[in-house]
């Protein structure tokens, strides 16, 4: 019996030796050029990245990202690679979904971009009764530390904030292009979804059949506090609905998920708060 506990435990170090952990972090970073006053973004921007740095994420997806807030964070995330274009026109226009990788943890297989729209292969488009064009940034990584298993997609998106069809059509397309990949890679998304848990955005990505499950769901089945992610940058939570996600395909196990609710001197980083996973 002993041997047996032996090899069994030896057996389950080799399995975690095999398939290290992956730190993911979701953030909503608040458009730079917004008139926030004491919290814009000159004024928040060291704090923002200090704060992303202390959970150091091998994966990071950002929201309402302009280009020069995509190249900040660039230029002071040391070893990461991103990837973001604007979401008006597939350049520089418009705010982006900018996602970053640890060049040194993930190799890039391919990466790119579509529209949460009927036609999402054209840059800018939009649809239903969307507000703003809306879209998803992607990558195919293949992670250095875990080569022999299934190469990663990354998805990194932003729905619309006032057109309910076009946030439920956006999570049916998002739904759709992780089906087409479920069977090849293991998936991760993030985002600000701007709705609630049990909507039907929500329901479209996770219902029963979803070949992804929430991970702050899946860590805290029972709803114990406030969950709210936007924080208006109040750095007492309120009440309100989550409605930042990371999402993780089933052949995931979820460590932990948090939503992360630094706050200094009265101030917080942003006017969302950050979301992390550590999966495996």
């Amino acid at each position: 019996m002993k041997l047996t506990a032996i090899i069994v435990a030896l057996a389950a170090l080799i399995s975690v030796a095999a398939d290290p952990e992956i730190r993911v972090m979701s953030y909503n970073i608040r458009y730079g050029t917004a008139p926030d006053g004491e919290n814009h973004w000159d004024k928040r921007k060291e704090f923002l990245v200090q704060t992303i740095k202390a959970f150091d994420p091998d994966l990071l997806g950002t929201q309402e990202t302009l280009g020069f807030q995509r190249d900040y964070l660039a230029a002071n995330l040391n070893g990461y690679e991103f990837l973001g274009v604007g979401r008006d026109d597939g350049r520089e226009a418009g705010e982006m979904m900018a996602l970053y990788y640890k060049s040194s943890r993930f190799e890039r297989i391919d990466g790119g971009h579509f529209w949460l729209s009927p036609t999402p292969d054209v840059a800018g488009s939009k649809g239903w009764d969307t507000s703003l064009p809306r879209m998803v940034t992607w990558v195919k990584l293949r992670d250095r530390r875990n080569p022999k298993a299934k190469p990663i997609a990354y998805f990194n998106t932003h729905f619309d904030h006032q057109g309910k069809i076009a946030r439920l059509e956006s999570a049916r397309l998002l739904r759709q292009r992780i089906d087409e990949l479920k069977n090849s890679y293991r998936v991760i998304l993030t985002g600000d979804f701007n709705t609630g848990e049990g909507t039907e955005p929500y329901v479209a990505l996770f219902d029963k059949n979803s070949p992804v499950r929430d991970t702050f769901r899946t860590a805290h089945p029972t709803k114990t506090g406030s969950e709210i992610t936007f924080s208006n940058f109040n750095p007492t939570p309120g009440d309100g609905p989550r409605i930042d996600w990371i999402a993780i395909s089933r052949d995931w196990k979820v460590l932990s998920a948090e939503i992360d609710r630094t706050t200094k001197a009265g101030r917080t980083p942003s006017d969302h708060y950050a979301v992390t996973a550590r999966i495996r």
